[in-house]
């Protein structure tokens, strides 16, 4: 059986799939809502490019990231990219790091799942 253990999820876009936008929030919302229910958890959801406005104030996504943080899932957004957007001061959820700490958990994962 497949699972999440030592998984790193990688989030880049501000939803998910392409396409319309107001629906790729719904998307995301609602992988992260039920992945919140999931008996074995990923280790590490990443964001950078537009991912990054998932941790940040008035994102949809918040409860749910909420969720997983608590539940000991990291949560680690691209400083640069949160700069780029001039959102560093709006992280609600997880951490800032650089693309060295993303390349880490790009290194050790046994699985890197893309949203």
């Amino acid at each position: 059986m497949n699972s999440f253990k030592n998984t790193l999820i990688q989030i880049t876009r501000n939803g998910m799939g392409s396409g319309n936008d107001e629906l790729g929030q719904l998307l995301v919302k609602n992988y992260l809502t039920l992945l919140c229910e999931e008996e074995e958890l990923p280790k590490v959801i990443t964001f950078y490019n537009e991912g990054v406005k998932l941790i940040c104030t008035g994102s949809e996504a918040l409860e749910p990231l909420r969720q997983l943080a608590e539940k000991g899932v990291k949560l680690v957004a691209c400083k640069t990219c949160l700069n780029h957007f001039q959102l560093l001061d709006n992280v609600e959820v997880g951490i800032p790091g650089t693309m060295v700490d993303i390349m880490h958990f790009q290194k050790v994962a046994d699985k890197v799942v893309n949203l």
